[in-house]
């Protein structure tokens, strides 16, 4: 079967019935959010931080995103290009955009093609550094072809063309608002990047880095009858034991975010009858990145996780697979997850197409593991820790965010890793900080000033070619990028690169699936720079009193809040 078929048609369109009762705007007052992850910026081109850009999804959309089936709709536009319709070209070397016309940006300002071509313009400025770069990887050029139409051109043909602008992590921005926000003066623009203008049922009234953010209903909503909520308290901070006592306990909070607690917590949690836990499986996983840069601070500002300093040992791929295989993945799962978790050696799990066979990983081996650091030439001292002939010392610095199942994790991995002679230094950042995105930081996740680090995020819909472009040579963070890029792990594989190039020039469905399957296994099972350890369940947690939600595994979990309404008790 061949993409370009599928192309001729099959997209589905959501339709969500309007309820049955009242239907005036912020009819049941105010509904309140918790995410123990804070939220730093309300900007999700400068952040690649999951609660950055859920909290973003509440007031900008994208041309269209995905439902919780992982299908296609539409959202600024009308509907979704296709070949058939005539949307797509006939040799794939474009797609053509009909922007609503009902659609207005909040400040009641129309919504043009000027603002889809300058979200381009944004996200591919010189000296910017833009988290969603690999979105915007195969664009050419963006086309204004009249004020409602927009032509998106590629650099050949672009089997998938729902790349840019589609998803939550892709969303426009008003071209008037970030006019003067390009390139390195993008994390200038405070005023932008906190409250942005934007076209979803809410609008920023109030914002509180890494602490609260208020929202009310975006009075030119395309709906008048949405949201139901007139406002929205959106609280960052703490941890998620508290996060899910708050809402399913006491009651205080109506819905809370990504439970990462062992299921017995959970479960316990529950019995308080104020909130239930929703679950759902998707593309989430947990996993280990190695740094192949030097992360020391003896190096100066501007050469430390940088290109400039390869890793000390990080870049011996022996030593990459015996860090791997002296993990217990099944052990992780069974403390941190339950049925909630798979072990997985994938850094793409699913769709089933693009899932490798890849199985290596999932048994611990520590005679293996202590083989492999032999053979690599680190021996074992009299401290119980490897040293090479040149003095180098397996130490590592391990960082993740707070989080206890995260701590948990690492406690345990600390422990494997020292039983074959890696000394290793734990720490923990806060998550609104670690996932913030900030330039400035020292402790953000894409700085990467350590030599591992662990986290989860996935892709929006079930075509992994933009996530697996992040891991393309041209998106490392870097101080020229304002340590923007997706490219965490600092590699640059010409050959990888090639093959992505290849996947992004395929229709063809089978083959696409053993592209994928192939980058999956080039990052993971060859070359251990990523390490996979659970393929995590998505849960979260809502009041008893709050309807309408639908979790959403292949787009923000959020997606859906237009239509999240309060049931009388």
């Amino acid at each position: 079967m061949k993409l370009k078929t599928a192309l001729m048609g099959a997209v589905a369109c959501l339709a969500i019935a309007p309820m049955a009762h009242a239907q005036e705007r912020g009819r049941d007052g105010n509904v309140n959010i918790i995410y123990w992850q804070a939220v730093s910026i309300m900007n999700p081109f400068l952040s690649g931080g999951t609660k950055d850009i859920e909290a973003a999804s509440l007031v900008l959309e994208p041309l269209a995103r995905y439902d919780e089936t992982g299908m296609m709709v539409p959202y600024l536009a009308t509907a979704i290009p296709t070949v058939s319709n005539g949307g797509v070209s006939e040799d794939l070397t474009s797609i053509t955009w009909q922007i609503d016309p009902d659609v207005v940006w909040s400040d009641g300002s129309p919504v043009t093609s000027r603002d889809v071509q300058f979200t381009f313009e944004y996200c591919t400025a010189d000296g910017g550094g833009c988290a969603q770069g690999a979105k915007f990887s195969n664009v050419e050029s963006v086309e204004m072809l009249d004020d409602k139409t927009v032509k998106v051109n590629f650099t050949g043909p672009a089997p998938n063309p729902y790349q840019a602008f589609v998803g939550h992590e892709s969303p426009i921005i008003q071209a008037a608002q970030f006019a003067e926000c390009l390139g390195p003066r993008a994390p200038e623009c405070t005023d932008a990047n906190f409250m942005p203008i934007g076209t979803g049922p809410f609008v920023v009234t109030d914002f509180r880095v890494n602490d609260v953010v208020q929202f009310e209903a975006n009075p030119n909503y395309r709906d008048p009858s949405k949201p139901a909520f007139a406002t929205v308290t959106f609280k960052g901070g703490g941890d998620a034991t508290a996060a899910g006592r708050a809402v399913m306990e006491t009651g205080e909070f109506d819905y809370a975010w990504n439970m990462q607690l062992a299921p017995d917590v959970i479960a316990s949690m529950a019995e308080g009858g104020m909130g239930v836990p929703v679950s759902a499986f998707g593309t989430l996983v947990e996993r280990i990145e190695m740094n192949l840069t030097d992360p020391s601070p003896a190096l100066e500002e501007g050469v430390r996780s940088t290109v400039a300093a390869p890793h000390p040992f990080l870049t011996d791929a022996r030593v990459r697979e015996a860090l791997s295989i002296a993990i217990d993945r099944d052990l992780l799962v069974e403390v941190g997850y339950g049925q909630a978790g798979r072990a997985t050696c994938n850094l793409v799990p699913a769709p089933a197409l693009y899932a490798s066979d890849n199985t290596a990983c999932l048994t611990q081996d520590m005679d293996r593991a202590n083989a492999l650091l032999d053979e690599a030439g680190f021996m074992m001292g009299s401290d119980g820790v490897r040293v090479n002939a040149d003095g180098v010392r397996l130490s590592i610095l391990f960082q993740t965010s707070t989080n206890a199942v995260r701590q948990d994790f690492q406690a345990l991995i600390k422990q494997w890793w020292e039983e074959i002679g890696v000394e290793t230094e734990l720490r923990n950042i806060d998550a609104g900080v670690f996932f913030g995105g900030d330039p400035g930081s020292p402790d953000t996740f894409q700085r990467f000033y350590a030599d591992v680090e662990m986290y989860a995020n996935n892709f929006p819909g079930t075509d992994p070619q933009a996530y697996l472009g992040a891991y393309l040579c041209d998106n490392i963070p870097s101080p020229e990028t304002q340590w923007q890029g997706e490219n965490i792990n600092r590699v640059c594989d010409p050959a990888y690169d090639a093959l992505w190039a290849e996947l992004a020039a395929t229709a063809d469905l089978e083959e696409r699936g053993r592209i994928g399957r192939a980058l999956n296994d080039m990052l993971t099972k060859d070359s251990n720079i990523i390490v996979p350890l659970v393929d995590r369940g998505r849960v979260s947690a809502h009041s008893v009193t709050l309807g309408g939600v639908v979790l959403n595994t292949w787009d923000s979990e959020l997606w859906n809040i237009a239509d999240w309404y309060r049931i009388s008790q």
